[in-house]
């Protein structure tokens, strides 16, 4: 699909930019590596903290002649940083470690997700779920996914709020099944 999309977009003359925040996660789903996922691309910027574990971070990738132009933007932009050795460090780590462990996030929100499903009150399809971010409903009758998240949080459970009833949670190498277990056990006292 980018592939088909990235060449009409060179017979159009124009570049293609993959942003790929979750490009690892998005790789281990497919069972594709990342490489090939970007191939067809001219320019990729992925997230060192969105799935790898980084304290902060994102990485463009692309030619060099594009990476020199927005090094230069960036500076313009007030963008610099200066030693950042400590971050670029945790950015290594990142990117050598961290991919070895997504397919176990991938499992522990598969393990969210089953465990969800059979509390009531919890509108979700598990099908869906294929990467480390578990969406769902809260039913209406039972509460607003303002007040679900703020009684969650008052339990040590985190969780952001995507709409009037949609809940969104995040598995992560922080995360384990205890982790989740317990979790689970905190949302079927809180609905």
């Amino acid at each position: 699909m980018i592939a088909d999309a990235a060449a009409h977009t060179h017979a159009d003359g124009l570049k293609v930019h993959l942003d790929g925040a979750r490009i690892f996660n998005a790789a281990v789903a497919l069972g594709k590596s990342v490489a090939d996922i970007t191939r067809s691309v001219d320019s990729v910027m992925f997230c060192l903290s969105k799935g790898l574990g980084a304290p902060v971070g994102s990485v463009l990738v692309g030619p060099r002649d594009f990476i020199a132009k927005a090094r230069l933007r960036r500076r313009i932009l007030g963008g610099a940083m200066r030693q950042a050795g400590v971050l670029a460090a945790a950015g290594l780590v990142a990117l050598e470690e961290s991919p070895k462990g997504l397919a176990r996030d991938h499992e522990n929100a598969r393990f969210l997700a089953e465990g969800l499903v059979h509390i009531p009150g919890i509108l979700l399809d598990p099908a869906k779920v294929v990467t480390n971010i578990v969406m769902f409903d809260v039913e209406q009758r039972a509460t607003t996914a303002a007040a679900f998240a703020a009684s969650l949080r008052e339990r040590g459970v985190l969780c952001a709020v995507f709409g009037p009833q949609t809940i969104r949670m995040v598995t992560h190498c922080d995360v384990d099944r205890a982790h989740i277990t317990r979790a689970l056990e905190i949302i079927r006292n809180v609905l």
